[in-house]
């Protein structure tokens, strides 16, 4: 046996800090334990102490694997892999005699979902926690914690551990975030001193390089990314979620480096309001576990303040809404390995003792109050049976009868939370909106967990706090643009969906004249560039028409047979090729002649193929800009240059039809060399489209005449106590308003109806242009559809548009006021983007 024992005494935090750079394992694991020594240690394993290095993901999996090789504690799956291909691991930990009976435990824990379960039943039974660590990838201390975390799980012996396995099934997910991880830990080893480790802030260890190690390989903040599921790190721990409805969640973050430790709950009075109060309370009762563990080893910390519970998004609070407990944890980071901070030298491996310790606090509260834990999550789904059998609507109804594949992609994220949903029995018409078959569902309201399903589909205006850590709205039929209603009774639900199957893209026929297909469906940007790619000739109707029996909308794209470097046997398999890849419909017709415009009318405007470029690096928002590549990559198949603003003055922009610039941090992120060049390649026909403050930026450096609707609040009888909030609640940190379009307008080709949910994140305002026709998105009298907006914002926003098109010189300059690509779920605008790319030079 080993007898690894926490050495020294408890100092202040900047003597001790410096003593910790040579630190071992000890520090970190508790007193008086003894450690099996068949079990390596992870320098054994990795080849360096816990914090003397940061970790790659690389050695941290390995030593997983190598643990779950040697314990009969721990089991190990790959359930999946990121973008860059790295393993998305999750360890499960308990007593060997649980393992042997391990799917026997998992079927009788998740029973607390489906029935009320008598208390003698709980007494024997174990809670279960998941436990996950760095979703920010530069936020390591977590994942740092995991190795001596498990190795304690895994060769800790004695009667305190044997009972926590006993009654504790642990999930733990060692890297919510590989790829940020890895590109992280990167940074601080290659810029880490070897002799003397440098704690000045100003060293370029602390300096991480653009785009830093937060998000993943696309640039996403994954802890937004729980309840949308877009992304394959998110859908792996999802399905294990799902699978094991776990009691506890825990998702260990870094904050600022002069801050201390905060764990949950958060501000009172910003939670969300179907999260229990109960929740809340229990959540209060772990953190005095926290609080006794960190008082022990002498580390401040801080409670119920600043961070909410509102955002059904963030790991820490989409439990809540699924008879969990979530709990996050903030530790004032290091950055690197060792830096000066308000509170003394911060080393890295204090930042990680805490998240051990917390992370031992978590377990050792589990297991004392495992019965009352177990009790609230049985009474939870008791409830919310209860109130599925009192609610008034029986179903949700939704649907696009334009766009199956949106339709299919919200669908997509309800059955990935286990949502039930049901075909449509047949065709109908509701308040003027189409639904039909294959293309629209019912979902009715009892759910096992309806909360879950009104946390997606409800819309909220009013609030008891005005300040939010995250966005106050995320309405998903708004955020898909699909027209939806509440059904009053189940008489029009068809068969149950037990096998979502993605919609089917097909050429219903061979021609040797043309071919048709609308510009609804989702992926027919997809389909366009993948004909222009190969050389195909094709037009854009600027006019409505009627072919065959069928009314063909504004945006409607055309395929010519004749004059193409392909034959018509040729054209007709890549077509069907590109129907199938793009789930799109394509009509063949042997006629040019139409009621409106003939299908060689000048009204059809031929389109070029794009060459696409993106501005990124120091100053640019990269959130925004690894959405815009991710639409563009990974849905459209297109590729998009991107350009960093360090080499830009190298690079001949000739060769681009159109450059992104998404938002960015103040003026001078873009100097006067890179602005002059920009405004010449505009003038020579380039389509400059920019987001968020780029539009008061095209504004200042005469790009575009715009006007803008100003803030004159002045703050009276505000004490300085008051100023945050006061500032805060003038925040719009995400909320949805309604837009009346002109579907005439390029910019709106795709779009069925004539108003649109936008989602907005910035208090830029533009007034509406004089004439009318320049105004083709503009916002109604009253847009707020769902979150928060003050109300002097809310005067300011009324009538004014998010959107402006001008010219200069031979070329078009596009302003975007907001973020039309949100987080990889805003499928609903995503069309606007490649829309300004496609048909920005008719505009």
């Amino acid at each position: 046996m080993k007898n690894n024992l926490f050495i020294g005494l408890i100092f202040l935090l900047g003597f001790q800090s410096f003593a910790q750079n040579q630190t071992d394992l000890s520090y970190y694991l508790p007193q008086g334990v003894t450690y099996d020594d068949k079990i390596p240690t992870p320098k054994e394993v990795i080849g360096h102490e816990v914090g003397e290095w940061h970790v790659t993901h690389d050695k941290l999996q390995f030593y997983m694997q190598r643990l779950a090789a040697v314990s009969d504690r721990i089991t190990i799956e790959n359930r999946g892999a990121t973008f860059e291909g790295r393993p998305l691991l999750l360890l499960t930990i308990t007593s060997p005699e649980n393992h042997n009976k391990i799917e026997d435990i998992r079927i009788q824990h998740m029973g607390l979902t489906e029935k009320k379960v008598p208390d003698a039943n709980l007494e024997n039974m174990p809670i279960v926690v998941y436990q996950g660590f760095s979703i920010h990838g530069n936020e390591p201390s977590g994942a740092n914690a995991g190795l001596a975390y498990a190795y304690y799980l895994a060769a800790a012996q004695g009667p305190e551990i044997d009972a926590i396995l006993k009654n504790t099934v642990i999930l733990m997910d060692p890297s919510y975030n590989p790829d940020g991880l890895q590109r992280f830990a990167y940074w601080a080893n290659t810029n880490r001193s070897s002799n003397r480790l440098n704690p000045d802030n100003n060293d370029r260890e602390y300096q991480e390089v653009w785009p830093g190690g937060r998000t993943n390989h696309y640039w996403f903040d994954m802890n937004r990314d729980w309840l949308p599921v877009q992304l394959p790190e998110s859908r792996a721990r999802i399905r294990s979620f799902h699978q094991w409805m776990p009691n506890i969640l825990t998702d260990h973050h870094e904050m600022g480096t002069n801050s201390t430790f905060f764990f949950q709950p958060g501000e009172p009075s910003r939670v969300h309001p179907l999260t229990p109060k109960r929740n809340q309370e229990l959540t209060a009762e772990i953190g005095t576990y926290h609080a006794k563990a960190l008082d022990a080893i002498g580390s401040l910390y801080y409670s119920e303040e600043n961070f909410d519970d509102y955002y059904y998004g963030k790991g820490s609070t989409f439990p809540d809404v699924n008879g969990c407990i979530g709990i996050l944890f903030e530790q004032g980071s290091s950055r690197g390995h060792v830096q000066q901070s308000e509170n003394g030298l911060l080393t890295f491996p204090f930042t990680i003792r805490n998240q051990f310790t917390t992370a031992v606090s978590t377990i050792t509260a589990a297991n004392a109050m495992r019965v009352k834990i177990l009790r609230y999550q049985s009474d939870y789904y008791s409830e919310l049976r209860k109130e599925s059998a009192k609610n008034k609507g029986k179903a949700i109804l939704f649907g696009d009868a334009k766009d199956a594949s949106k339709t299919w992609h919200l669908a997509e994220i309800l059955n990935r939370h286990n949502i039930r949903f049901h075909e449509l029995a047949q065709p109908l018409t509701l308040n003027g909106k189409k639904y039909e078959q294959g293309k629209s569902y019912i979902v009715p309201m009892d759910q096992k967990n309806p909360r879950l399903l009104r946390a997606m589909f409800e819309k909220r205006t009013t609030f008891t706090d005005s300040i939010f850590y995250d966005v106050s709205a995320w309405t998903f039929p708004l955020s898909f643009n699909v027209d939806h209603t509440e059904l009053a009774s189940l008489k029009q639900v068809g068969p149950l969906v037990t096998e979502l199957k993605q919609p089917k893209g097909r050429v219903n026929a061979k021609s040797d004249y043309a071919y048709l297909f609308e510009w609804h469906e989702y992926y027919t940007p997809k389909a366009l560039q993948a004909l222009l790619r190969k050389g195909v000739r094709a037009k854009v109707a600027r006019s409505q028409f009627r072919l065959g029996g069928k009314d063909y909308d504004y945006g409607t794209i055309m395929v010519p047979v004749q004059n193409q470097k392909l034959n018509s046997d040729a054209l007709y398999e890549l077509l069907g090729q590109i129907a199938a890849e793009s789930n799109i419909q394509i009509t063949a017709t042997e006629t040019g002649a139409t009621q409106g415009i003939d299908l060689g009318s000048n009204d059809f405007e031929a389109i070029k193929k794009p060459k696409v470029a993106m501005l990124v690096g120091d100053g640019i928002r990269s959130y925004d800009a690894g959405e815009i590549w991710h639409l563009l990559d990974t849905r459209y198949d297109m590729n998009i240059t991107k350009i960093d603003l360090s080499y830009i003055s190298g690079v001949d922009l000739d060769a681009y039809t159109d450059i992104v610039l998404p938002s960015f941090w103040g003026d001078g992120t873009l100097n006067k060399a890179t602005t002059t060049k920009l405004k010449a390649w505009v003038k020579q026909g380039g389509t400059l489209v920019g987001y968020r403050n780029t539009v008061e930026w095209f504004h200042k450096n005469k790009f575009m005449d715009l006007e803008f609707k100003r803030d004159t609040l002045t703050a009276k009888n505000i004490s300085f106590e008051q100023k945050r909030d006061f500032k805060g609640a003038q925040v719009t940190g995400g909320a949805i308003f309604e837009a009346n379009i002109d579907r005439s307008h390029p910019i709106n080709y795709g779009y069925k109806n004539n108003k649109l949910p936008l989602f907005r994140n910035t208090n830029i305002y533009m007034a509406p242009a004089k004439d009318s026709y320049d105004n083709p998105i503009q916002y109604t009298g009253k847009p707020l559809l769902s979150g928060y907006i003050s109300e002097e914002n809310q005067q300011l926003i009324k009538n004014s548009v998010p959107f402006q098109v001008q010219r200069l010189g031979s070329g078009k300059v596009i302003a975007f006021t907001d973020n039309t690509n949100f987080r990889g779920f805003w499928y609903g605008t995503n069309k606007l983007l490649m829309n300004a790319i496609f048909f920005g030079n008719m505009m």
